[in-house]
């Protein structure tokens, strides 16, 4: 079982505080596993097993359970009176109305609350409003690369675990297969996609939908890193006989970023320190997700696959991750720390040669403020720039956070 150590420490930094702990991500990206690990710290710290209950509505004998009132009364039946009690639900918009089922346990004082979800809707709709103020977001997302390669025994070298990383992906299980089985891996990633259109997102449109959003997902993979927008992706998809309208496309969209199989980066300008409104980039949550859906090998497209690495790596670390725009330079991205600094990021698959060094460079180094700016690359070493500092996406990949 890999320790997901960075949303475990969030976990333990917010026991026993008076919010929920919702966990969100992508399915199978190790919400339950995480909050199992934290069930075994509690047990090994001295909580007693009696005051630790667990329900995975996955389950299939949760199917028919879906009166939020029969499963409060059933776990408030079991609470102790005269110590803490750690509350799990795993999958908890499965279940109607489950906003009132949290705030039921919630407001019992001896009751510490965590909840887990698969879709970023049930956070957007009445959660949110009846428990403005009461939770806490901890946003997960399938393995880091420094995670990733404490599953395995070092029979590779490090760059050959990381390509492996960028073909098959990120996912948990993923990993296991990669040393058991490849051959079942994409029947593995079939799974999980198939599971979230139809759970998580045909779920809140129309079984007609399947074939268009399926299309909308395609165009959305092939085009990872490339700057889009509603209109442009329903003008390319109609001239392929794949019609389907702008506003339908805006729908598929949030649909498919509150399932989290997509990432929208927002554009900032960085002279006038403000968000723009248009031309927003997508990332995808996994790369074997999207080598599976496309069908491309593991070498094709392989600058835009780094930049989606590097991408989520820069979600995990930092507050905020935006593409940047100077003028009409063009930066990856700018990323504003947990500390509240400011960071510019560019992604290139090589610096060698003389006209590449000079395109990944110059957008940095137009940047007026003296703020840090790195450029990551497959190539080995580190070098600088005018204080641009170039660093191997792996050794940054590994760096302590």
């Amino acid at each position: 079982m890999i320790k997901r150590e960075r949303y475990l420490q969030t976990l333990r930094n917010y026991k026993d505080k008076d919010v929920i702990k919702v966990v969100t991500g992508i399915r199978r990206c190790g919400k339950s596993t995480l909050l199992e690990l934290f069930r075994q710290e509690l047990l090994t710290n001295g909580i007693a097993n009696e005051n630790i209950q667990a329900i995975n509505f996955e389950m299939p004998e949760y199917t028919n359970t879906l009166d939020w009132r029969e499963i409060y009364n059933d776990i408030k039946s079991k609470l102790s009176s005269n110590s803490k009690n750690y509350i799990f639900l795993d999958e908890v918009q499965n279940i109607p109305e489950f906003e009132r089922l949290a705030n039921g346990l919630y407001v019992n004082k001896n009751v510490d609350l965590y909840i887990t979800g698969s879709n970023a809707y049930f956070l957007s709709s009445e959660l949110a409003t009846l428990l403005t103020g009461r939770y806490i977001e901890v946003k997960m997302l399938p393995l880091s690369f420094a995670e990733y390669i404490t599953a395995f025994d070092s029979n590779k070298t490090t760059s050959a675990y990381f390509f492996d990383y960028l073909k098959y992906g990120s996912f948990p299980y993923v990993a296991d297969l990669l040393a058991t089985n490849t051959a079942e891996i994409d029947k593995y990633l079939t799974g999980i996609y198939d599971t979230v259109l139809y759970k998580d997102i045909l779920a809140k449109l129309q079984p007609e939908d399947a074939t268009k959003i399926e299309n909308v997902t395609r165009f959305m993979f092939s085009n990872i890193g490339s700057i889009t927008s509603p209109s442009k992706i329903s003008n390319t998809l109609t001239s392929m006989n794949q019609k389907i309208s702008h506003p339908t496309v805006d729908v598929y969209l949030k649909t498919l970023t509150d399932s989290f199989v997509l990432y929208r980066a927002s554009r900032y300008d960085i002279k006038g320190k403000k968000l723009l409104q248009t031309l927003d980039k997508y990332y995808t949550v996994d790369t074997g997700l999207r080598r599976m859906i496309l069908g491309k090998n593991d070498t094709d497209d392989r600058g835009h696959v780094l930049e989606n690495i590097v991408y989520l790596e820069l979600l995990r670390r930092n507050d905020q991750v935006w593409i940047g725009k100077e003028g009409v330079n063009e930066i990856d991205f700018v990323v504003q720390t947990v500390e509240g600094y400011t960071e510019y990021y560019q992604v290139a698959e090589t610096m060698i040669g003389e006209e590449v060094r000079t395109r990944e460079i110059r957008p940095l180094d137009n940047i007026s403020d003296h703020n840090p700016k790195y450029i990551i690359t497959t190539d080995d070493g580190e070098y600088s720039y005018n204080g641009i500092r170039q660093v191997n996406v792996v050794e940054w990949l590994l760096e302590s956070h």
